[in-house]
């Protein structure tokens, strides 16, 4: 027996299916916008946001011609590493030439010195024969008067006399400059001594800086010494990038930033990585001007054809260090970055930013002067005969 089909009923039953899939479809839109605006209720994000990091120039520091080449872009190098040998042959032969200037100053001020004793012995030659013509005179003068001695004998031992005092001034006059000229001194101190030490440093730590070496540690990046350059100081070579060390530039509108505080979280997800991986950041500070306040042609307002432009106002985000050495990330990546609003945080003109990192403070240059007291007392030491 056949069961008789009824248009009318087949048609409900499936108005009321596409009713409950209606439903259930709006339904979880709601809850998908519901949950959404939980989330990002008292956030701001933006998509302008980039990873930072610090990209440190490292440039030639003295003159001389590349010999040798020890890394190469994207190589990790350890703080205090040669990367580049210069030949140094210019540094060599100043430092020889300065070390040769200190010998002659030494040996000068040395000759000086024996000048000073000369002319103390010969004044006092001088004085001793000034008296004996002093009583020449006097016996010559009593003798004219008796007439055993002639006028003319008398007028020569005056001029003889004046001659002496003369003699006697000039030396006295140069004694005294020579002595002003080493007074109070001695080899060791004196400034002509100073000055020649000072530039057996100078061209001690030019030679030094014939290899240059790596101020952090980090990878190498933009290579552009090549062998065989003559370089002078100043001239880029490479840079290094410490991939530690790494933060968020984040560039928010300025009708999002009126409760961005720094000591705020925030979430990071680099478009590298897509949303299988979150990092966490942590505000550092808030830039204290917008970005077109700080272009090198700053926007001129002051004029008839001004248009509203929403500006934007840069953060910067602290990255959790653990997550990047798990994680790796580099400069210049691009990221969507989200802050929680919501957290209180600290005063808006406060920084967190931390300037205890190797990319601050370097002690690679601190020994660069070992050795160089100890050749110039040799130098002084031999000199002195």
């Amino acid at each position: 027996m056949h069961t008789k089909i009824r248009p009318k009923e087949i048609l409900r039953q499936r108005n009321r299916r596409l009713k409950r899939l209606t439903f259930a479809i709006v339904l979880a839109g709601l809850i998908s916008v519901g949950y959404w605006w939980v989330l990002n209720r008292g956030c701001v994000s933006t998509d302008d946001a980039f990873v930072m990091g610090h990209l440190i120039p490292l440039k030639a520091q003295t003159e001389g011609i590349v010999v040798e080449i020890l890394t190469e872009n994207t190589r990790h190098v350890q703080k205090g590493d040669v990367l580049v040998k210069l030949d140094g042959v210019h540094a060599q032969i100043a430092l020889q030439q300065a070390e040769a200037e200190l010998g002659e100053v030494v040996r000068n001020l040395l000759s000086l010195t024996a000048k000073v004793e000369t002319l103390k012995q010969r004044i006092i030659a001088k004085e001793a024969a000034l008296n004996l013509v002093r009583h020449d005179l006097d016996r010559f003068t009593a003798a004219a008067r008796d007439g055993a001695v002639s006028d003319q004998q008398v007028q020569n031992t005056r001029d003889k006399l004046r001659e002496l005092e003369a003699v006697i001034r000039e030396s006295q006059a140069e004694k005294i400059s020579m002595e002003a000229q080493i007074s109070g001194t001695t080899i060791d101190n004196h400034p002509a001594i100073e000055k020649a030490k000072s530039r057996v440093r100078a061209a001690f730590l030019n030679f030094q800086r014939r290899n240059i070496v790596a101020p952090v540690s980090g990878y190498v990046a933009k290579r552009k010494v090549q062998l065989g350059d003559n370089l002078k100081p100043g001239a880029p070579l490479l840079a290094i990038v410490p991939l530690n060390d790494l933060w968020i530039d984040a560039n928010f509108l300025e009708t999002q930033v009126a409760d961005i505080r720094p000591g705020q979280t925030a979430d990071i997800r680099v478009d590298a990585y897509g949303d299988k991986l979150i990092y966490h950041g942590i505000v550092q500070g808030i830039s204290p001007g917008t970005g077109s306040t700080f272009a090198l042609l700053p926007t001129d307002n002051a004029t008839g054809n001004f248009i509203h432009v929403a500006e934007r106002v840069q953060v910067r985000i602290g990255l959790d260090p653990k997550e990047l050495e798990d994680n790796p990330l580099q400069p210049g990546l691009s990221t969507l970055t989200r802050i929680n609003t919501r957290e209180t945080g600290r005063p808006l003109l406060s920084s967190s930013v931390d300037l205890v990192g190797d990319a601050y403070k370097t002690g690679v240059y601190q020994h660069e002067l070992d050795g160089v007291e100890q050749r110039i007392r040799r130098i002084i030491v031999s000199n002195k005969g």
